[in-house]
């Protein structure tokens, strides 16, 4: 009996960490896991819930003006849910399937994903995942980043208003 409930609270424990991890990013990063778990989880061969399992690097730069890049690599683990749940906070991880690796980019204004450049998202089944793959995200996110020399506001010129 007390192995029983020792087990039950175990599970508990387990299946709250799932979204704890989730919860524990910050709300820029949280966004580009969204954005991975909504291409992932609508993809027509996954037929179990994903969540956010961690992650494996993450680079968040200022560019100026409110502006920042987000570069996110992290994994997703599939659950004991079916694919569609709505509610997940009583989702549990499984342990026979492999993980998702994922890398997002994109730039925000103000703390909202911007339209443009398009956000990059890429996620593939970890055991699949390669050098070169690994190589191809990072060249695809450095593509889509500002360089220092980028336009901005300072290099704007505005009318000279009478009075001014």
């Amino acid at each position: 009996m007390a192995a029983l409930l020792l087990l039950s609270l175990g599970a508990l424990f387990f299946s709250s960490n799932a979204q704890d991890a989730y919860n524990k990013l910050p709300e820029t990063y949280r966004k580009g896991v969204d954005l991975a778990l909504d291409k992932v989880n609508s993809h027509a061969g996954i037929q179990h819930h994903f969540l956010f399992f961690g992650s494996v690097t993450k680079s968040d730069t200022e560019i100026g003006f409110d502006v920042r890049n987000v570069y996110h690599q992290f994994h997703l683990k599939a659950t004991k849910c079916q694919k569609g749940t709505t509610d997940s906070t009583a989702c549990q991880f499984r342990n026979d399937r492999p993980l998702i690796d994922c890398a997002v980019c994109y730039k925000t204004f103000r703390g909202e994903i911007e339209q443009e450049p398009k956000p990059y998202v890429h996620c593939i089944h970890r055991p699949a995942l390669t050098e070169q793959m690994k190589e191809d995200r990072l060249n695809k996110c450095t593509s889509l980043a500002y360089s220092s020399g980028s336009s901005s506001l300072l290099a704007s010129v505005g009318k000279n208003e009478p009075g001014m």
